[in-house]
């Protein structure tokens, strides 16, 4: 009988050590969130669908990235959390932006929003942003009527491009200070002549706002240069004869195109094949997309472009070797090359796990407030102090922009565009084309 009492206390014992053992081995469970959801806002149908698959393709690989490196440390939780993204079809329409995010916000639960392309379509969400208070890092809607309206809290929002009157002044200072001056040169005119310019612009937002954004630069700055028309079309409108026709009997010396890429290929093609306007139409960064490119063909030689990323034309400087991995990295995983929208995205993912991890925490309010005194180094794009970071007012990042001009390489069968401006930047001069035609004297 005693014999039998040592071994249960023996056995007794063994049990307890175990479950101690058990106890000391086991991890206690983690609380709290698995993930980090970051909303992607892009059109993925619609009109402007190819620049959405961009914007997500582009998105999709910083967040790779960003795991493969062990993902996004959160102090208040004691660990690193993976970025998880949650797709927000906008449809290209401002309805369906307003439905992917609400989607986004109330059912997905996500941290921070990126992207956003159509000034139109993001201005008719950003009261869906403000009233649930979630930080939201926008990449396109460069309308400075949406980043700059007073009726309602826009204090969540950040953006990450240029405004209108960034776009445009780079755009006429470029006309002002080059094209004017080489045109008066080869044709002979005087150079008090003003240069004619001919704006065709989409009827949105965007649209309206780099047509008030050149007119009042014009103005302002007292610049030898006239409109001398102002010609809006619909967005998604792909025949461009009508308007085209009537911008060639005002006579212009150059077309300046507020578009979007689905819009840019066929009027750059009409103005020239169909209706005989052998003029140079410069376009607005936007559209500096490999799509652009491979659909515009022929037509495009010659023509001009305000930029600030391009997957052809690639700046030498501090910004060179991490645009080069980049557009590498995008050709090995998706194949072919990234536009400026889809750089701008993949920064924008970037931009919010730095406030995520300077916040320290998935609590949105702590978020926001990261970012509005955030600093990050540039990436791809050239920033202002080479520092990404949001001015106090209107939350605004900084670009050094650049113009390109396109030339038509024979071998494959389309354009490819060099840096002719700024002087720092340049590597070639900008030409006149040879089929081209002034406008009046």
């Amino acid at each position: 009988m005693r014999h039998d009492c040592i071994i249960y206390t023996i056995l007794g014992l063994l049990l307890i050590a175990l479950v101690l053992m058990s106890g000391c081995t086991q991890a206690p469970a983690a609380t709290g969130p698995s993930e980090i959801k970051i909303g992607v806002v892009a059109s993925l149908t619609g009109p402007a669908s190819t620049t959405g698959k961009d914007i997500w393709q582009s998105a999709e690989l910083a967040a790779d990235e960003i795991n493969a490196k062990g993902g996004v440390p959160v102090r208040e939780l004691g660990r690193s959390l993976p970025v998880r993204l949650v797709q927000g079809d906008d449809e290209s329409t401002r309805e369906g932006g307003m439905k992917a995010v609400t989607k986004l916000i109330t059912q997905d639960q996500v941290h921070v929003l990126v992207g956003g392309y159509s000034s139109a379509v993001v201005s008719a969400h950003q009261s869906i942003v403000a009233d649930n208070k979630v930080p939201y890092i926008i990449s396109g809607a460069s309308s400075s009527a949406v980043s700059r309206r007073k009726d309602l809290d826009t204090s969540y929002m950040f953006f990450h491009r240029p405004n209108t009157d960034d776009s445009a002044e780079a755009s006429i200072q470029f006309l002002t200070e080059v094209f004017r001056p080489a045109i008066n040169a080869k044709f002979g005119f005087s150079d008090g002549r003003k240069l004619r310019v001919a704006v065709i612009y989409q009827d949105s937002p965007f649209g309206k706002g780099q047509l008030d954004a050149v007119k009042s630069l014009i103005a302002t700055k007292n610049l030898p240069i006239e409109v001398v028309a102002e010609e809006p079309f619909k967005m998604g409108e792909s025949d461009f004869r009508t308007v085209l026709t009537s911008v060639k009997s005002k006579n212009p010396d150059v077309i300046y195109a507020v578009t979007f890429l689905n819009e840019l290929v066929p009027m750059t093609q009409q103005a020239r094949r169909d209706v005989g306007l052998n003029t140079v139409i410069m376009a607005i960064e936007n559209n500096d997309d490999p799509d652009y490119y491979s659909g515009v063909g022929m037509y495009g030689d010659g023509m001009v472009m305000e930029s600030r990323f391009s997957p052809y034309a690639v700046p030498a400087g501090s910004t060179e070797a991490a645009t080069r991995k980049f557009l590498s990295d995008f050709d090995r995983k998706y194949g072919g090359f990234a536009g400026m929208m889809g750089a701008a995205t993949y920064e924008s993912v970037y931009i919010a796990a730095a406030a995520i991890e300077q916040a320290g925490s998935l609590d949105r309010a702590k978020i926001r407030d990261a970012l509005a005194t955030i600093r990050v180094p540039q990436m791809m794009e050239i920033m202002k102090n080479g520092t990404i970071t949001f001015s106090p007012d209107y939350r605004e990042s900084k670009f050094d922009l650049y113009v390109v001009q396109l030339a038509m390489d024979q071998k494959l069968g389309e354009p490819r565009p060099v840096i002719v401006w700024p002087g720092n930047l340049k590597a070639g001069d900008f030409s006149i084309p040879d089929w081209y035609t002034p406008g009046s004297p």
